[in-house]
């Protein structure tokens, strides 16, 4: 693929799909969903946009969920991996030692994005019902010639 490769980042959904959200990530050339999906539905409701790569989190316990991993690599635009994990306290590879470009998790409701030692490190936050004063937020991976960016929007939920 040449060209620009947009990656629409989301966690901790919780069982609540924002139709917010789904507005923001629509357009997205591929969505992951960094786990506590919360329902079997949210993954759904996501590949009607665009295919999906998701992570089980911990609250990911039921029969659904079982078939869904705890880490994913995801290969975009020809060249970037992305690793992906629910909780970043467990990440146990060194990621640029590995040749990732990112690492995609979530688990905190806090969104971040920062870099260390050459690597993308993304928290989209949550887009689930709003914890404590966190902000309800998805973020957004840009892909382009095997290098990476990322941003973060907050969504201004109607309610919950």
């Amino acid at each position: 693929m040449n060209g620009k490769i947009t990656v629409g980042l989301i966690s901790d959904t919780h069982g609540l799909l924002r139709p917010e959200a789904l507005e923001l990530l629509r357009g997205s050339d591929l969505i992951v969903h960094a786990g506590d999906i919360g329902a079997e539905g949210v993954l759904a409701g996501l590949a009607r946009l665009a295919p999906v790569a998701a992570v089980r989190g911990n609250v990911d316990r039921e029969a659904w969920a079982r078939s869904i991993p705890e880490t994913e690599v995801v290969e975009v635009g020809g060249g970037a991996l992305l690793y992906v994990l629910h909780n970043l306290d467990d990440l146990d590879l060194d990621p640029a030692a590995a040749g990732f470009q990112a690492v995609v998790s979530g688990h905190s409701h806090r969104p971040g994005i920062r870099w260390k030692d050459g690597v993308l490190y993304v928290n989209p936050g949550s887009a689930g019902p709003r914890r404590f004063s966190l902000p309800v937020s998805v973020g957004c991976l840009g892909v382009e010639d095997g290098e990476v960016s990322a941003h973060l929007i907050e969504i201004k939920p109607a309610s919950r």
